[in-house]
């Protein structure tokens, strides 16, 4: 319920009630798989056999269902993804479900607080490692390729580009987004800017984020 109420706070669609729901069923079902099915015992005295049940044959079922649910938690947006930390969060929650039904709930609680930390603490580290890397934005007329001019600039600049990805704007003009990464001490973000406006296409780029120039 911690992890889905820090997703839900963040306005991620699968949220308090579907984390929770998720860890409360997994755990059920591991409860299930331990008590749910007694051990079969053939004849008696010495020619007594006692036949074990697989305990975790439920658990492995669940750890394969759940994956599919977390899938459905990524969104596809033209060349890129949204949703991959909402659907590790329900995969781990489900792992966690299987810790408490099993009776270890120390390291269920251990995993709660290091995923909490991760999605809090980290977060602001990713802010502030972001916030030093110049996000670029390009407005280009549709049907023109520019997409390897780009990374024909960046090369030439030494720089590398991550997180590309593209959207159709409403003024007609497609959208080009993605993170530059210098190589070079001396790369200059005001000079890569003006190259890329030069580009064929190309009507207008700016940064998306607090970048110093």
């Amino acid at each position: 319920g911690a992890i889905g109420l820090e997703r839900q706070k963040r306005g991620r669609n699968a949220g308090l009630r579907t984390h929770l729901l998720v860890g409360v069923g997994s755990c059920v079902i591991m409860i299930i798989s331990i008590y749910g099915f007694p051990e079969i015992v053939v004849g008696s005295g010495d020619n007594k056999i006692v036949l074990t049940r697989d305990v975790a044959r439920l658990a492995a079922q669940v750890i394969a269902g759940v994956g599919f649910l977390g899938a459905g938690a990524i969104i596809h947006k033209n060349s890129g993804a949204r949703g991959l930390t909402t659907a590790a969060t329900i995969w781990i929650v489900m792992a966690i479900g299987l810790a408490c039904g099993s009776m270890n709930f120390f390291l269920a609680t251990g995993a709660t607080v290091v995923i909490l930390v991760f999605l809090t603490v980290f977060k602001k580290m990713e802010k502030r490692m972001k916030s030093k890397t110049p996000s670029v934005v390009v407005y280009a007329a549709i049907g023109v390729p520019v997409i390897e001019k780009i990374h024909n600039v960046a090369q030439k600049e030494k720089c590398t580009l991550t997180d590309f990805r593209s959207e159709i704007g409403d003024d007609g003009l497609i959208e080009f987004y993605f993170n530059c990464i210098p190589g070079d001490p001396q790369f200059n973000v005001t000079d890569f800017l003006g190259k890329l406006e030069q580009i064929e296409g190309i009507k207008t780029v700016g940064l998306t984020n607090n970048f110093k120039l």
